[in-house]
C-alpha cells in the first residue's frame, strides 16, 4: 500500500500545536542584500523553535504598485503576510489594510476564520497597542515603555503572560538594513493556541510598525 500524505490541515493543526507546546519562539528576518542600498523588498522570516524551522512568513505582493508603496508609504501600505509551515501549506495570514494613525493587524486561519486583530493604540512615551478577539473585545494589552524600548510585555489583568523581546543583530544589521531579530517567550501555560498565534504575529507587527524604515 503506498503512502499517503497528511491532509493539509493535520499540517496545519501540527504546526499550530507546536506553536502551543513551545515557551520559547525566535523570528529572524530574512535579509536581502538590495537594503544596503535602501531598497525596501518584501519582509520574510524565519520563525523557529529551538534552532528548527517551524513556519515561515512571507509579506505577498510582486507587482510594481507594491513594489512603490513599499518604498514611499513604508509601514502605513496595505499588505498581507502569509505564514506557512515546512511544507508550504498555509496556516494563517495576516493582513494590514491602509491608514495613516492607529496601525491595525488582523489575523485569520488559512480557511478564514478569523484569530483577531492587533489594534495600536495612543500613548505618551511609550508604544501601546491591544491583542483583540474577532468579535473586538481586548484579549491583552501590550506596552512597551520608553526605558525599555526593545520589550514588549504582553498582560491579562496586569499580570504579564507573554513578552517579546527585539534581540540585537549587530551594528552592520541595525545600522544599514531592516534585518531584526525577536524573541517571543509565552510565560502563561493556559494561554490559548489561537492567543499564542495573535502575539506571534504581533511580533511581526512590531517589527513592521516600529522598526522598519519609514517612508
Amino acid at each position: 500500500m503506498s503512502f499517503q500524505p497528511p491532509p493539509a490541515h493535520a499540517l496545519v493543526s501540527q504546526s499550530l500545536a507546536a506553536i502551543q507546546r513551545a515557551s520559547e519562539i525566535h523570528v529572524v528576518q530574512k535579509k536581502e542584500l538590495a537594503e544596503l542600498f535602501g531598497f525596501e523588498s518584501r519582509n520574510k522570516y524565519s520563525i523557529e523553535v529551538d534552532g528548527q524551522q517551524l513556519l515561515f512568513a512571507a509579506e505577498q505582493g510582486k507587482g510594481g504598485l507594491a513594489l512603490l508603496a513599499r518604498q514611499f508609504l513604508g509601514h502605513f501600505r496595505s499588505f498581507e503576510i502569509h505564514f506557512f509551515d515546512t511544507a508550504r501549506s498555509l496556516v494563517f495570514r495576516a493582513v494590514h489594510p491602509f491608514r495613516f494613525f492607529f496601525q491595525r493587524l488582523e489575523v485569520a486561519l488559512a480557511d478564514g476564520r478569523p484569530l483577531g486583530a492587533i489594534q495600536q493604540r495612543f500613548a505618551f512615551f511609550s508604544k501601546r497597542f491591544d491583542v483583540l478577539d474577532p468579535s473586538g473585545q481586548t484579549l491583552l494589552r501590550v506596552s512597551s515603555p520608553f526605558y525599555r524600548p526593545w520589550t514588549f510585555a504582553f498582560q491579562r489583568n496586569e499580570a504579564e503572560v507573554a513578552r517579546v523581546e527585539k534581540k540585537w543583530s549587530g551594528l552592520l544589521g541595525e545600522a544599514f538594513t531592516d534585518a531584526d531579530r525577536f524573541r517571543v517567550l509565552y510565560s502563561a501555560p493556559d494561554l490559548r493556541p489561537d492567543e499564542r498565534a495573535l502575539v506571534l504575529a504581533a511580533a511581526l507587527f512590531i517589527d513592521l510598525q516600529y522598526f522598519e524604515r519609514k517612508a
